[in-house]
């Protein structure tokens, strides 16, 4: 599971900048200031792409007869100099460099360049260390390459620093730690290899850390860290000491730690709201410490090589857990009975495990229930639940694959799925909870959205959905055991947008109110025993990029529609009684195939004589026969034939008579001697 981590909402930079780093004042700036500004503004190149979403506002404002506190992006003190500046999304590429007169502005505390792109193989400038009073320091996504300089070291009021997005190589200095006032720290999405320890004086409470190229055994972890993402890294064990005791949020996912669990994790126990090490080679069973914490809303250990009967799986009373993954385990036994605990339960994610048990219809009063997934495991049995009434308003994924569910799909069951039903501008959103905490003595806001990846079969293809996004609404009850009609209730989901019925025993026929499903992009209903004609009202399918109604028992003309003729054949494949292009080849004047023969279909091949077609293709042959044979074999025809055709040439080009004379005669000569 990744984070959206805002680190730069307005309730906490204008707080933290505008009233604790930056009085808000109007006064006069400075000669030295102003000049200084200009002379920067000199020195600057931008880029001119006409493709990039950024381009200079602030710096093109500036004027000599302005006072240079009122400019874009500047702030100043009430005494006239610079305090705070401002240049990010200016489409920078070039021209800050050591000896620029940006760090001439001596009185500056916060310095924000971030989302800048200055040309390959810019780095840092050193002469950064200059400015000793810098409190706010925003470096991010500026295209900076090499190391990490160590004359930041020299800013040691720094509170926030953040270089992430970059091409920063190498390792992180141990010095980084030491910072008396440091809360703030982000060097993810680099190129970092190594992290220096010691880490254990450090104050920092946000670190992230993610996608880097860390390796080695994780080091013990900082005193006061609130927020640890080490998320995407080449990390390989976690100590048995790990230290996690005022941690809200930590992450190890995607790296490649091997072992068991520490038991040292659970001393978090009071703070922890969120842990996630999915996507590692993590072994043994879970440990039971981690269901018994009161606070834990998210809980991700997904895909790893977790054993264990996940019956044991105890979630202790009026539980917080807002988010579970256990997927792709190998995790048997049945449904966990105490998860009808959860009652703020989002996110659901069982798939691909070795579970057996019937439907968890323990779960039908989560009204809370966005995500469930229980593809690939020994489910049975029938899915519907007594007393539906309000079962799952919000659900936007269902994903039953590969089970052994059996009976009818009920409707009734359905008809609680309101935001499915939703027009195609409803209201969904993302799964998501927030967390707000103080960073020196102001107020951030931190959000975490579920991005975790769930294994669909959308359009044919299996894929992972590594986010979950607030439009995406999904059913999926493929490779089960269904029987019975499709519910004609499933034609009101008119916000959904894959439907996957294939390979079942599904009877009777499509339903024409599955023209209602506007936004439908994906229908698979292949491999099932469905009757009756396709319904014309698919047609008006306008989004419609993939479907396959092929192996079922389909009869009658394929709909003709834009939409439809972007089909391949293999779409329609299976249906004896189909026809119309792409299956077969279609008839100029577009009439119906010829009634069938014998019983036989109108496409199988057995057709009567058409004695029509045969008579005027032996008219042609004997009159063409008649006319050739005899100019060939009568020389008086043929002569007066050649006699007739060459007066006529010779009437309308009269001038080849001088040029084909002789050549004419040498002709005649020539027949005359072969006599």
């Amino acid at each position: 599971m990744k984070h959206l981590l805002q680190y730069f909402l307005l309730l906490f930079l204008i707080p933290k900048i505008c009233f604790t780093i930056i009085p808000a004042v109007h006064s006069l700036c400075t000669k030295d200031q102003q000049l200084s500004l200009l002379h920067l503004k000199k020195s600057l190149q931008f880029s001119h792409d006409p493709d990039s979403d950024s381009y200079p506002t602030k710096v093109i404002s500036w004027n000599s007869s302005t006072d240079c506190c009122s400019w874009l992006g500047v702030n100043c003190s009430s005494d006239g100099h610079v305090v705070g500046l401002d240049l990010s999304s200016e489409a920078i590429n070039d021209g800050i460099d050591d000896s620029s007169s940006l760090f001439d502005l001596q009185h500056l505390q916060s310095l924000n360049l971030a989302d800048n792109h200055f040309t390959y193989g810019t780095r840092i400038p050193s002469a950064i260390g200059k400015l000793v009073n810098l409190r706010y320091l925003n470096l991010s996504s500026c295209s900076f390459y090499g190391s990490i300089p160590k004359s930041i070291a020299n800013l040691t009021h720094l509170q926030f620093l953040d270089l992430s997005e970059n091409q920063i190589q190498g390792k992180i200095p141990h010095w980084i730690w030491s910072f008396n006032h440091l809360d703030y720290l982000n060097l993810s999405c680099n190129s970092l290899v190594t992290l220096e320890a010691p880490l254990y004086d450090s104050g920092v409470s946000i670190v992230d850390l993610h996608s880097n190229q860390l390796q080695g055994q994780i080091p013990t972890f900082i005193p006061f860290g609130y927020y640890l993402d080490y998320s995407s890294n080449h990390f390989n064990s976690i100590p048995s000491d790990i230290g996690l005791t005022p941690t809200a949020f930590f992450s190890l996912s995607n790296n490649h730690l091997h072992g068991v669990n520490p038991a040292s994790i659970c001393n978090a126990e009071s703070f922890l709201m969120s842990l996630d090490l999915s996507n590692n080679f993590l072994s043994g069973i879970i440990p039971p410490c981690l269901t018994a914490m009161r606070n834990l809303r998210v809980l991700n250990l997904a895909r790893n090589n977790l054993t264990g009967t996940i019956s044991n799986f105890q979630v202790t009373e009026h539980s917080l857990l807002e988010i579970l993954e256990l997927g792709g385990n190998q995790l048997g036994g049945q449904f966990p009975k105490s998860l009808g605990n959860c009652t703020q339960l989002q996110v659901l994610n069982l798939g691909n495990n070795h579970i057996t048990d019937t439907f968890p219809c323990l779960l039908k009063n989560m009204s809370t229930l966005r995500v469930l997934v229980l593809r690939s495991n020994n489910f049975y049995g029938g899915i519907g639940c007594p007393n539906t009434y309000g079962t799952w308003p919000v659900l936007q994924i269902i994903h039953l694959a590969h089970n052994n569910f059996t009976g009818e799909i009920p409707g009734i069951f359905l008809t609680t799925w309101q935001v499915m039903m939703a027009p195609e501008d409803g209201p969904l959103s993302i799964v998501k909870f927030q967390m707000v905490t103080l960073i020196a003595g102001a107020p951030m806001s931190i959000d975490y959205s579920f991005k975790d990846r769930i294994t669909v079969t959308s359009k044919g293809l299996e894929m992972d959905l590594v986010r979950i996004l607030s439009i995406f609404t999904l059913i999926d009850f493929s490779c089960n055991n269904f029987s019975g009609p499709i519910p004609k209730e499933m034609g009101e989901f008119k916000s959904l947008h894959v439907l996957n019925l294939s390979g079942n025993s599904l009877t009777g026929e499509i339903p024409s109110s599955f023209g209602n499903m506007r936004v439908l992009e994906s229908l698979d209903l292949s491999q099932n025993k469905l009757g009756g004609h396709i319904p014309p009202q698919l047609a008006k399918l306008t989004f419609l990029s993939f479907l396959n109604i092929s192996y079922n028992q389909l009869v009658g003309r394929i709909p003709t529609s834009t939409q439809f003729s972007t089909f391949p054949k293999d779409s329609f494949t299976g249906n004896k009684g189909l026809w119309g292009p792409p299956l077969t080849v279609d008839n100029k004047a577009r009439l119906s195939p010829p009634p069938a023969l014998n019983g036989s279909l109108p496409n199988s091949g057995h057709r009567g004589i058409n004695w029509d077609l045969i008579s005027v293709e032996i008219g042609f042959t004997v009159g063409f026969g008649v006319s050739v044979g005899s100019l060939v074999l009568c020389k008086r025809w043929s002569k007066w034939y050649y006699r007739a055709m060459y007066r006529m040439v010779l009437k309308v080009f009269p001038q080849l008579e001088e040029r084909i004379g002789i050549h004419r005669r040498h002709v005649h000569i020539n027949r005359r001697w072969r006599r």
